[in-house]
């Protein structure tokens, strides 16, 4: 009985231990970071419907699944810069049909005419001096015309591969000299 008693003392123990080197750790990656997005009123956003979840769970996935790619991005920028991107418009690739049975999902339908496009300003800074800042409205047109450099799985690929070419043709001068 000793052992079990033991046991049961040692388990939150560990639990305190292993929370503490997660938030180090989540601190750390923090520091790391090269770029801060802001998601300036999402809910006036044009398209971050889900068809299976809820709004504010698919949002959230959404965003991070787009932080994250921002942030793998900006890997390639020089050592000292930073970049700083508020988000003030999404349309995710295709558009969310209801279904018409009772208790079946929405789905989302991909097709040519419900292409993706994103509006943002951004400013990439070195220390406390801009570099470089714009206004941008992107759009992908052909996305499902393109070979797409994501993977096929990924449910956000339209979106970061019209990151990726807007990245790509905006620093391209940048991550040219790093």
């Amino acid at each position: 009985m000793r052992n079990i008693k033991a046991s049961w003392l040692l388990v939150p123990a560990l639990m305190v231990f292993s929370g503490a080197t997660l938030a180090q750790k989540s601190t750390a990656e923090a520091a790391e970071t090269k770029v801060e997005i802001t998601w300036q009123d999402p809910k006036s956003y044009t398209d971050v419907r889900p068809s299976n979840e809820s709004r504010k769970s698919f949002r959230n996935r959404v965003f991070k699944s787009l932080d994250e790619y921002f942030n793998k991005l900006a890997e390639a920028l020089p050592e000292g810069q930073t970049l700083e991107v508020t988000v003030t418009d999404l349309d995710l690739a295709g558009e969310v049909w209801p279904t018409m049975r009772a208790g079946a999902f929405d789905i989302r339908i991909i097709d040519t005419v419900y292409i993706p496009r994103m509006e943002f300003s951004y400013q990439l800074k070195e220390g406390d001096k801009v570099v470089k800042s714009a206004d941008v409205k992107i759009k992908e047109m052909a996305f499902m015309n393109r070979i797409s450099r994501a993977r096929s799985s990924d449910q956000f690929r339209y979106e970061k591969d019209m990151i990726k070419r807007w990245f790509d043709d905006e620093f391209e001068d940048t991550i040219a000299k790093n």
